[in-house]
């Protein structure tokens, strides 16, 4: 799937090309594909952690060779979730986020931390995590918990409500029924007029598989689909503009439980 297959993971921009490991139509009906019964559950999660234990815990890793994209990537980030937490007439609070798929903190460092009061960091390696305080620096202050989780099985602690979950460049290491399962989770996690928003790559129209980080891309549809699955409404989308020619296109999506809608319409 990609042109440098040793140096990228899904926690990153990636290439697009026409060579990849497997692809998969989406069956739009029933709003999943059929790369999960291609895929045993407990190998496709293992064979991604083992993945990510080979990769440096450098901003070059974490970005998989593409470091130089990262202020670009936080500059758009940071315009699209202050549009909610600034600008809207029933703004998101900022007294805490949630860091999903963290590594060693580039978001939190470079985004999180200046809007938020304080963000909890969510990583299944525990490499990362060791090695985030020496990249946070002064601002590790900001930082509340260090989770050593993977996305499927992370329960958000009720005691411990959520302005804003963060969840970019991981959810292609989720099944679809675990990426549903996860989204239904963190809305749970939110705060009142909380805010979900998702920021990865996209495939044209098939999901793709590479196996070498087992990872997935998936096209826009299937992903709508999945968050309708999990009662999420969309109130926000924006593509990622100013990548190089390649890519992947990568866009944010901003979701909130449609309860939430509802509550705030009355």
């Amino acid at each position: 799937m990609s042109v440098l297959p040793t140096e990228q993971g899904m926690n990153t921009a990636k290439v697009q090309t026409d060579v990849y490991d497997e692809k998969y139509e989406v069956d739009l009906d029933s709003g999943t594909s059929d790369y999960v019964g291609n895929q045993e559950r407990p190998s496709f999660y293992a064979d991604g952690a083992k993945y990510w234990e080979g990769i440096e815990p450098t901003i070059e890793g974490m970005l998989g060779g593409f470091a130089q994209l990262s202020d670009i990537d936080v500059g758009a980030s940071r315009r699209f979730l202050k549009e909610f937490c600034e600008k809207r007439q029933h703004p998101t609070g900022t007294l805490r986020a949630l860091d999903c798929g963290s590594g060693i903190g580039r978001v939190t460092k470079m985004m999180l931390s200046h809007i938020f009061n304080e963000v909890d960091m969510l990583e299944q390696n525990q490499q990362f995590l060791d090695k985030a305080d020496d990249y946070l620096g002064e601002c590790r202050h900001k930082v509340g918990r260090k989770i050593c989780s993977g996305l499927q099985s992370f329960i958000p602690d009720p005691q411990r409500p959520y302005d804003v979950i963060w969840v970019q460049w991981v959810t292609g290491h989720l099944t679809d029924t675990d990426f549903v399962e996860f989204l239904r989770n963190a809305a749970n996690g939110l705060r009142e007029n909380g805010l979900i928003c998702v920021k990865d790559n996209l495939s044209s129209c098939s999901v793709e598989m590479d196996n070498k980080d087992s990872s997935v891309t998936r096209p826009r549809s299937l992903v709508l689909e999945i968050f309708r699955k999990a009662n999420l409404r969309l109130v926000g989308e924006r593509k990622q503009i100013r990548f190089p020619k390649g890519l992947y296109e990568v866009k944010m999506f901003a979701l909130k439980p449609k309860k939430t809608e509802v509550a705030l319409s009355e």
